[in-house]
């Protein structure tokens, strides 16, 4: 699937069964809490804190939410994920070509 595959895939599923999208400022607050819940299973699987009785190492499914939050958010502020990541790599190519490379901390 492509992100312009999702983010149409995620438009048709809230037209179909969401009624309609969460506005702009509730899905961000969700997008915070999605990544929240990402973090707290990180912080147990490779950080010092251990899962708590009936937690579970769901990573994939907490990426997974957070992506459909995105996905919404960019479809319902008119946002071409596709196009914007070609000018992230793009702007993250030209700025740190170098950068890295030459890092001694790397």
């Amino acid at each position: 699937m492509t992100i312009r595959e999702a983010q149409d895939t995620v438009d048709q599923w809230i037209k179909t069964y969401g009624v309609r999208y969460f506005s702009e400022l509730t899905n961000m607050a969700v997008l915070t809490e999605e990544v929240g819940e990402l973090a707290r299973v990180i912080a147990r699987k490779y950080g010092d804190q251990s899962f708590k009785a009936g937690e579970k190492d769901n990573m994939g499914e907490e990426m997974a939410d957070v992506l459909w939050v995105l996905l919404c958010l960019a479809n319902q502020t008119g946002v071409d994920l596709t196009e914007e990541l070609k000018k992230s790599i793009e702007k993250k190519t030209l700025r740190d070509r170098e950068r890295h490379i030459n890092n001694e901390k790397l």
